[in-house]
């Protein structure tokens, strides 16, 4: 059995719903990477650009310049880390995998960039591919489906047969919750969550202290930690393999229990 991996989330951005504007300077951006590794994340993903519902639009230049700063700062001081860049936008990608990134994080799934594909290819990097309708900026107004995940899987299998031809085959998929899907649907989404095993592809997810936990519970997203590990919890149960987190030691507690629950059954 493989211990489900745990990304820890470094947003570089001043309006990030969670945790904007806490991590632009040096000390800072070290001081939670160092946080993050040395609580056990395996990947520390870095972000520049908000996506965040009806979040500003930034210029190509600024996101780019933001994320080769932070991952310039984070190689130099922990030359073992493996980065993830989070960017739909190819060049912001190269780039910061020029800078040390290793692996790809696209919001979009190439659906914003026609270049992405071509790219990812041509870096030889893993690629995460999310489902998303839209943009940041008009994805809350595009999450009327037939079927939800009838839809979602098709778009996973043809864009997976698109990459094949691109021959890149280290594909991870993430089912993009909170992006063109309302929160009754992000929930049916999770309790669906093992249907995606047929795309023969690892599972990320990302609920960190989305709206479909604070909402729910009618607090505000600093208070949805508990919220978030309980559905961390069930999303492990169905076969997630890696959790996209801002809080990586109480994900790590997560996993830990988890595979100690898994050695029993498989005993």
């Amino acid at each position: 059995m493989s211990i489900p991996g745990i990304m820890g989330i470094l947003n570089v951005t001043p309006d990030s719903f969670y945790d904007g504007g806490r991590f632009l300077t040096e000390a800072s951006i070290l001081e939670q990477t160092e946080k993050m590794l040395s609580e056990g994340a395996d990947f520390i993903d870095v972000g520049g650009y908000s996506s965040r519902p009806a979040a500003a639009d930034i210029p190509e230049m600024e996101e780019r310049e933001r994320v080769v700063n932070a991952i310039s700062i984070i190689v130099k001081n922990f030359p073992g880390a493996v980065i993830s860049i989070d960017t739909f936008r190819s060049t912001v990608a190269e780039a910061a995998v020029d800078a040390g990134a290793s692996m790809i994080n696209d919001i979009a799934g190439g659906n914003l960039d026609p270049e992405m594909f071509q790219t990812v290819a041509r870096l030889k990097v893993p690629y995460i591919l999310m489902h998303m309708k839209g943009t940041p900026q008009n994805m809350s107004s595009q999450s009327q489906y037939d079927d939800l995940i009838k839809e979602m899987l098709d778009f996973f299998h043809q864009k997976i047969h698109l990459l094949r031809q691109f021959e890149v085959k280290d594909v991870i998929v993430d089912p993009g919750f909170g992006f063109a899907k309302t929160i009754e649907q992000n929930f049916n989404v999770l309790q669906d969550l093992e249907k995606f095993s047929i795309l023969e592809k690892p599972v990320l997810v990302g609920l960190s202290r989305k709206s479909m936990v604070w909402k729910t519970l009618a607090i505000e997203p600093t208070g949805a930690l508990n919220g978030t590990t309980a559905l961390n919890t069930i999303a492990l149960l169905k076969g997630a393999d890696i959790l996209r987190v801002h809080d990586v030691r109480e994900a790590r507690e997560v996993v830990k229990l988890f595979t100690s629950l898994q050695h029993i059954v498989n005993a």
